[in-house]
């Protein structure tokens, strides 16, 4: 059985506040298991949820200048 974490353990791994993993379920944002009044977000969640949020570098050419609007 796969571990489940708290908020308080979420927030540590991601380095945030308790508020952001708690924004993240009232959003349904974010994959979670309630257990009675409890609220348990599974450690696969975390991980998907930094990997669909992960933002790779953009390369480019050398010699090649890129301006953003």
């Amino acid at each position: 059985m796969e571990r489940l974490l708290d908020v308080h353990q979420v927030a540590k791994l991601l380095g945030t506040t308790v508020r952001f993993p708690r924004r993240l379920i009232e959003e349904r944002r974010i994959a979670f298991v309630k257990v009675g009044r409890h609220v348990r977000i599974p450690e696969s969640a975390v991980s998907a949820f930094i990997t669909d949020h992960t933002v790779q570098p953009v390369t480019t050419r050398p010699g090649t200048l890129r301006r953003v609007a």
